[in-house]
C-alpha cells in the first residue's frame, strides 16, 4: 500500500470555525466604524491574521499606526479565543471523523496546514490531536498562504515527496498554496468558489471512501 500524506486545513475543512473568525473581526470592524459582510469574510478565508486586518483597512480607506494595529490584532485574537473557548466534539463538521479514521486505518500520514495560530488548542478541544504525524500552524510559518510553505513544511516531516501529497482546503488561497506546491487540490466548500481545485465537494459527506482510496492508490 502507497503512503501518501493527507494535509487538512482547519478552519472550514475540520470545524467551522469561520463562523468565529467572522464574528470576531465583524465585531472590531464595527468598532473602527467599518461595515463589514460574509462576502468580504470569505475573502479572508486561509489569510494570516495580519493580512486580514490589512484587508480590512484598505477596504474601508482607513489606516492604523503600528502600534495601534497591533492591538487590534490582539484584541481580535482575544475575541476569538474567548469565542472557541467553549468548542467541544460536536463542532467536527460532519463526516471529518470517517474521513480521518478511514485513513488512519490505511496507514496513511495525516497532517494539518493551518494559518491558524490557535490550531492545536483547537484540535485538542475536538480531541482528534492524536490522529496527526504532524501539525503545521501559523506558529510555524513566516509566509501565508498562497504561499505554500504550509504545505511544504507539512510534507517535509512526514518526508513525503509533494507529488504524494493530497490537500483539503476550503479557500481560494489555499487551492492556489496545493497547487503551487505541486499537491493533489480538493475543494470543500463551493466548486464556484474554489474552481481551481483539481476535486471539488460540497463537504466529506459526499466524499465515498471509494473516492479516497482512489487518492490513495493515484
Amino acid at each position: 500500500m502507497k503512503r501518501k500524506c493527507f494535509i487538512f486545513d482547519l478552519d472550514g475543512v475540520i470545524v467551522d470555525t469561520a463562523k468565529y473568525h467572522y464574528q470576531a473581526w465583524k465585531s472590531l470592524a464595527n468598532e473602527l466604524g467599518i461595515d463589514f459582510s460574509v462576502e468580504q469574510n470569505e475573502q479572508l478565508k486561509g489569510v494570516s491574521r495580519v493580512d486580514s486586518l490589512k484587508k480590512i483597512l484598505k477596504w474601508s480607506g482607513r489606516t492604523l499606526d503600528p502600534i495601534e494595529f497591533q492591538n487590534k490584532m490582539n484584541q481580535k485574537n482575544a475575541n476569538y479565543i474567548e469565542y472557541i473557548s467553549g468548542m467541544n466534539t460536536s463542532e467536527l463538521l460532519p463526516d471529518v471523523d470517517r474521513v480521518l479514521k478511514y485513513l488512519t486505518n490505511k496507514e496513511q500520514f495525516i497532517t494539518l496546514g493551518s494559518a491558524s495560530k490557535n490550531a492545536r488548542p483547537i484540535l485538542d478541544k475536538v480531541k482528534i490531536t492524536g490522529l496527526f504525524d504532524a501539525i503545521v500552524d501559523g506558529n510555524d510559518v513566516s509566509k501565508a498562504k498562497p504561499n505554500p510553505e504550509v504545505f511544504l513544511r507539512a510534507a517535509q516531516q512526514t518526508k513525503s515527496k509533494t507529488k504524494n501529497c493530497i490537500v483539503f482546503e476550503d479557500s481560494v488561497a489555499g487551492i492556489q498554496a496545493a497547487n503551487k506546491a505541486g499537491m493533489t487540490s480538493v475543494g470543500i466548500g463551493d466548486p464556484k468558489i474554489l474552481h481551481e481545485a483539481q476535486y471539488n465537494f460540497q463537504n466529506f459527506k459526499v466524499m465515498s471512501n471509494d473516492f479516497l482510496e482512489q487518492l490513495i492508490k493515484k
